[in-house]
Order: structure tokens, then sequence, then C-alpha cells
């Protein structure tokens, strides 16, 4: 045999047992990396997490908003109206922001200035971090789909609640459901779908695993709110001046439909659903005329079409136990 071909065959035997240790060692590795990353509860402990309802809040809440623009400034604004003397809040934004976005600080956060230039900016760490807030809302980017594969939502979420639950015992942590664009053909369906295998399987529930189940991360069901409001306008036909889904999504100037941001009509909506789930009050009878965060009036929807919103709202709110409602 060629000496060359020899000494390394040689080799080869000699260093196979360690190199079939190093090769199990790596595949291992693998393995349980990718398995925590993706560890889920079992149902018993997801139930048992979600089955006590939250005490209601007995004052005036203060709230921090963390996302991008389908949290927006109108929606908060709104909140504050319908909430009442005493009601405050902040928020960090910007265009499309991925949880991860917000928390590096050599992530270029998109629209940052746009967004964030208004009185109730609040630079996202440090607020977190102080305490002083009684709800820290999350919210991640859509498409969620695209979040979850390369922006690892499951764990940012964990940070950013882990920083708030450190910073007071006493703040709660929600995670805002939000929407995908209209363009989507299965609109209704992936509203219907999504909650369960995206929101909560892929971002809320590995941080149950995680973190234990004495202080889980709440949800505000957006996203199923609308879905249900809809089918209500669908099935009638129209409902005061929301003729069809499309009512609640903005236009441009021209008149052209914005497929993914709330107009007045949908941003009302969404803030009923904050109000129901924070303050764990029936939306029912709240006004339906409110402003925007400029303090323009906001077109307000027609006194049935109010009524059945704010009904669904209580409908959602306290059937869906991770919202941590109870009527």
């Amino acid at each position: 045999m060629d000496p060359e071909r020899f000494l390394v065959t040689t080799m080869i035997l000699r260093y196979y047992p360690v190199l079939l240790l190093l090769l199990a060692l790596v595949l291992a590795g693998a393995t349980v990396w990718v398995l925590s990353r993706n560890r889920t509860p079992d149902a018993a402990t997801v139930e048992a997490a979600y089955a006590t309802s939250l005490p209601a809040p007995d004052a005036p809440l203060r709230v921090y908003h963390l996302g991008h623009s389908l949290v927006g400034r109108d929606m908060p604004a709104m909140l504050a109206q319908l909430s009442g003397e005493g009601h405050e809040y902040a928020s960090q934004l910007g265009w499309g922001t991925t949880l991860r976005a917000h928390w590096e600080p050599d992530v270029e956060i998109n629209g940052f200035e746009t967004e964030n230039a208004h009185p109730h900016f609040r630079a996202a760490h440090e607020a977190i971090a102080s305490g002083d807030y009684d709800a820290v809302i999350l919210t991640e980017m859509v498409e969620l789909r695209d979040a979850i594969r390369y922006y690892h939502s499951a764990r940012y979420l964990s940070l950013w609640a882990d920083l708030a639950r450190a910073a007071n015992p006493d703040t709660r942590v929600y995670l805002y459901e939000t929407w995908h664009a209209l363009t989507d053909p299965d609109w209704l369906g992936r509203l219907d779908g999504d909650l369960e295998t995206l929101w909560e399987r892929r971002v809320l529930l590995p941080d149950l695993a995680r973190a234990g189940t004495e202080r889980p991360v709440h949800v505000i069901p957006a996203g199923q709110v609308l879905a249900r409001f809809v089918r209500k306008v669908e099935d009638a036909g129209g409902i005061d001046n929301v003729p069809d889904r499309t009512a609640l999504f903005a236009r441009d100037p021209e008149g052209g439909l914005d497929p993914i941001h709330m107009g007045d009509l949908g941003n009302y909506l969404v803030a009923l659903t904050h109000y129901a789930v924070l303050y764990h009050r029936s939306p029912v009878g709240l006004p339906r005329q409110v402003l925007r965060a400029d303090g323009s009036t906001a077109d307000a929807p027609g006194p049935e079409a109010a009524r059945v919103m704010q009904e669904t709202v209580w409908e959602v709110v306290t059937t869906y136990p991770k919202t941590g409602v109870v009527p």
C-alpha cells in the first residue's frame, strides 16, 4: 500500500471512535436545541395556567404598548378615552417591527423616528425595566409565519416578559393577537387557525414551558374579535355604516383600500378589545364617538354597529380563558 495512504488509513482507524463520539454529541446537542426551541407544555399545564381569572383592576391602569403600526397611535388614544380619567400609556413602535428588533440594540427599527414622534413615546428597555406599568402589551410583526421562522418570536417574547416580570411582580404581560392582510385568500380561515397553531403554540406557550405557570403571559384576542364581528356583519348583509370587512380598514387619500392597517372603525373595535381584557369590564354601553390621537374626531360606528362590536368583544374575551377574564 502506498505509505501516504497507509498513514491516512491508520489515523482514521485510530480516531474513528472519537470522531463517532463527537458526531453523536453534536447531533444530540442539536436535537436538544431544536426540542427546547419548540417545546410547548402539555394540555394539563396550559389548562392549569389559565384556569384562574386574574383579579379585576380597581383603579386606572398605566399601560405600555410595544409593537408596530398595528398598534399605531390612534388605538391606544381611543383606549385611554374609553378607560376614563387616570388611564396612562406609553409606547415604542416601528414599521413592521419584530420583538427581536425592539430588543437588540444593533438591529435597525424601520420608521422609528416617524412612529415615535409623539408625547407618549418612551424607550422600551428603560420603560419596561422601570416597573412603572400595570400592563405591558407585546405584539409580533406580521406575516407571523416569517417572524417565527426568521426572528425567533418565542425567544424574544420571553425576554421582554422576563424583563417586565423581574421589574415588577404585579405587572401583567399580554400578547396582542393581530391579523394578516385582507389580500390573503383564506383571511377568515387563517384568523381561525393561526390563533392556536402560530400565536399560541409557536409564540405564547414556549414561554409557559420555560417560565412556569405562576405568571403566564395572557392574550388580547383582537384577531378573534375581528373574525367574529366580520362574520356577523357579512351574515347580516351589513350593519349601519359597516357594509363588510373592508369598512374596518384604512383608505389612502385616493380611496384605495389599505389591506392591513385599521381605519377608525377597526381601531375602535381593537380598542374595545383591549379595554375589556385590561379592565375586566363589559364594553357594552361605552361611547361610540372618540377622538384620534391628534385630537380630531374619528369616524364613529353607527349605533347598531357599535352595539354589535361591544357585545362581540365581550363574548370573545369572556369565553377565551387566556385573556384572564371571567364574566
